[in-house]
Protein backbone atom coordinates (compact mmCIF):
# COMPACT_ATOMS: atom_id res chain seq x y z
CA UNK A 1 0.00 0.00 0.00
CA UNK A 2 2.85 2.40 0.75
CA UNK A 3 4.19 1.95 -2.81
CA UNK A 4 0.79 2.82 -4.23
CA UNK A 5 0.56 6.09 -2.27
CA UNK A 6 4.03 7.11 -3.41
CA UNK A 7 3.13 6.28 -7.01
CA UNK A 8 -0.07 8.40 -7.00
CA UNK A 9 1.31 11.34 -5.03
CA UNK A 10 3.62 12.77 -7.75
CA UNK A 11 0.87 12.44 -10.37
CA UNK A 12 -1.57 14.41 -8.22
CA UNK A 13 0.96 17.20 -7.72
CA UNK A 14 1.61 17.30 -11.46
CA UNK A 15 -2.05 18.02 -12.31
CA UNK A 16 -4.21 21.09 -11.80
CA UNK A 17 -7.92 21.52 -12.36
CA UNK A 18 -8.79 24.77 -14.11
CA UNK A 19 -12.23 26.35 -14.46
CA UNK A 20 -12.39 28.00 -17.90
CA UNK A 21 -14.81 30.88 -18.44
CA UNK A 22 -15.43 33.82 -20.76
CA UNK A 23 -15.02 37.50 -19.90
CA UNK A 24 -15.58 39.97 -22.76
CA UNK A 25 -15.25 37.07 -25.23
CA UNK A 26 -11.81 36.16 -23.83
CA UNK A 27 -11.12 32.69 -22.44
CA UNK A 28 -9.62 32.84 -18.95
CA UNK A 29 -9.05 30.27 -16.25
CA UNK A 30 -8.89 29.93 -12.48
CA UNK A 31 -7.33 27.18 -10.43
CA UNK A 32 -10.29 25.31 -8.96
CA UNK A 33 -8.60 25.42 -5.53
CA UNK A 34 -9.80 29.02 -4.99
CA UNK A 35 -13.36 28.42 -6.33
CA UNK A 36 -16.04 27.83 -3.69
CA UNK A 37 -19.15 27.75 -5.88
CA UNK A 38 -20.82 29.15 -9.00
CA UNK A 39 -24.08 31.09 -8.86
CA UNK A 40 -26.64 32.45 -11.28
CA UNK A 41 -27.04 36.25 -11.24
CA UNK A 42 -28.63 37.63 -8.09
CA UNK A 43 -29.97 40.91 -6.80
CA UNK A 44 -27.06 43.30 -6.26
CA UNK A 45 -26.95 45.99 -3.58
CA UNK A 46 -24.99 48.95 -4.94
CA UNK A 47 -22.21 50.60 -2.95
CA UNK A 48 -22.07 54.23 -4.12
CA UNK A 49 -18.45 54.97 -3.14
CA UNK A 50 -16.95 51.65 -4.24
CA UNK A 51 -14.36 51.47 -7.05
CA UNK A 52 -15.92 51.14 -10.53
CA UNK A 53 -15.04 47.43 -10.87
CA UNK A 54 -17.02 46.56 -7.70
CA UNK A 55 -20.61 46.10 -8.80
CA UNK A 56 -21.89 45.99 -5.23
CA UNK A 57 -22.61 43.17 -2.82
CA UNK A 58 -24.76 40.07 -2.90
CA UNK A 59 -26.11 38.17 0.06
CA UNK A 60 -24.87 34.61 0.26
CA UNK A 61 -26.32 32.58 3.14
CA UNK A 62 -26.52 35.63 5.42
CA UNK A 63 -23.12 37.01 4.44
CA UNK A 64 -22.51 40.09 2.25
CA UNK A 65 -20.04 39.26 -0.53
CA UNK A 66 -18.37 41.86 -2.76
CA UNK A 67 -19.15 41.36 -6.45
CA UNK A 68 -16.29 42.21 -8.80
CA UNK A 69 -16.75 42.76 -12.53
CA UNK A 70 -13.69 41.03 -14.01
CA UNK A 71 -14.17 42.80 -17.35
CA UNK A 72 -13.72 46.19 -15.70
CA UNK A 73 -10.95 45.03 -13.34
CA UNK A 74 -8.93 43.57 -16.22
CA UNK A 75 -9.58 46.61 -18.45
CA UNK A 76 -11.24 44.55 -21.16
CA UNK A 77 -13.15 46.96 -23.40
CA UNK A 78 -15.41 44.65 -25.32
CA UNK A 79 -18.55 43.34 -23.66
CA UNK A 80 -19.39 39.71 -24.09
CA UNK A 81 -22.67 37.88 -24.37
CA UNK A 82 -24.39 38.11 -20.99
CA UNK A 83 -27.26 35.66 -21.40
CA UNK A 84 -25.30 33.00 -19.49
CA UNK A 85 -23.75 35.37 -16.93
CA UNK A 86 -22.47 33.66 -13.77
CA UNK A 87 -20.90 34.59 -10.45
CA UNK A 88 -17.83 32.60 -9.44
CA UNK A 89 -17.48 32.75 -5.65
CA UNK A 90 -13.81 32.54 -4.68
CA UNK A 91 -11.63 32.65 -1.63
CA UNK A 92 -8.94 35.32 -2.13
CA UNK A 93 -6.49 36.44 0.56
CA UNK A 94 -8.74 34.86 3.24
CA UNK A 95 -11.79 36.80 1.97
CA UNK A 96 -14.76 35.67 -0.08
CA UNK A 97 -15.50 37.57 -3.31
CA UNK A 98 -17.83 37.03 -6.24
CA UNK A 99 -16.51 37.44 -9.77
CA UNK A 100 -18.94 38.20 -12.58
CA UNK A 101 -18.15 36.41 -15.84
CA UNK A 102 -20.04 36.14 -19.12
CA UNK A 103 -20.30 32.37 -19.07
CA UNK A 104 -18.65 29.17 -17.90
CA UNK A 105 -17.00 27.11 -20.56
CA UNK A 106 -15.46 23.96 -19.10
CA UNK A 107 -13.44 22.32 -16.36
CA UNK A 108 -10.09 20.99 -17.54
CA UNK A 109 -7.35 18.97 -15.88
CA UNK A 110 -3.86 19.90 -16.99
CA UNK A 111 -0.49 18.41 -16.31
CA UNK A 112 2.31 20.67 -15.15
CA UNK A 113 3.90 20.55 -18.62
CA UNK A 114 0.72 22.04 -20.15
CA UNK A 115 1.10 25.25 -18.07
CA UNK A 116 3.86 27.64 -19.07
CA UNK A 117 5.03 30.99 -17.73
CA UNK A 118 4.16 34.06 -19.81
CA UNK A 119 6.99 35.16 -22.13
CA UNK A 120 9.55 37.24 -20.20
CA UNK A 121 8.97 40.37 -22.32
CA UNK A 122 5.25 40.25 -21.52
CA UNK A 123 5.85 39.70 -17.80
CA UNK A 124 8.22 42.69 -17.67
CA UNK A 125 5.59 44.99 -19.19
CA UNK A 126 2.71 43.94 -16.92
CA UNK A 127 1.82 46.06 -13.89
CA UNK A 128 1.18 42.97 -11.75
CA UNK A 129 1.86 39.27 -11.86
CA UNK A 130 -1.83 38.67 -12.54
CA UNK A 131 -1.25 35.51 -14.54
CA UNK A 132 -0.18 32.26 -12.88
CA UNK A 133 0.58 30.74 -16.25
CA UNK A 134 -0.62 30.03 -19.76
CA UNK A 135 -2.47 26.77 -20.28
CA UNK A 136 -2.03 25.00 -23.59
CA UNK A 137 -5.21 23.16 -24.54
CA UNK A 138 -4.83 21.85 -28.08
CA UNK A 139 -4.32 24.97 -30.20
CA UNK A 140 -5.78 27.27 -27.51
CA UNK A 141 -3.80 29.28 -24.98
CA UNK A 142 -5.75 30.14 -21.82
CA UNK A 143 -4.35 32.61 -19.28
CA UNK A 144 -4.77 31.31 -15.72
CA UNK A 145 -5.50 34.25 -13.42
CA UNK A 146 -3.81 34.86 -10.09
CA UNK A 147 -6.57 36.55 -8.09
CA UNK A 148 -4.28 37.30 -5.16
CA UNK A 149 -2.26 39.70 -7.30
CA UNK A 150 -5.09 40.95 -9.53
CA UNK A 151 -6.98 42.00 -6.43
CA UNK A 152 -4.51 43.83 -4.27
CA UNK A 153 -4.67 43.40 -0.51
CA UNK A 154 -6.19 46.89 -0.22
CA UNK A 155 -8.92 46.05 -2.74
CA UNK A 156 -9.86 42.75 -1.13
CA UNK A 157 -10.10 44.47 2.26
CA UNK A 158 -12.24 47.32 0.84
CA UNK A 159 -14.43 44.84 -1.04
CA UNK A 160 -15.07 42.74 2.03
CA UNK A 161 -15.73 45.37 4.68
CA UNK A 162 -19.08 43.79 5.42
CA UNK A 163 -17.63 40.33 6.08
CA UNK A 164 -17.18 39.14 9.67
Amino acid sequence: MQGKVQKESPENKEERQILVFLVAREELGLDIACVREVLKPQEITLLPTAPSFIEGVIHLRGQAVALIDLRKKLNLKQKGDEHEKRIIVCSVNHFIVGLTVNSLKEMITLSKKDIQSPPAIVAMQMETDGILGLARVGERIIPILDLETILTKKETIEGSLLEP
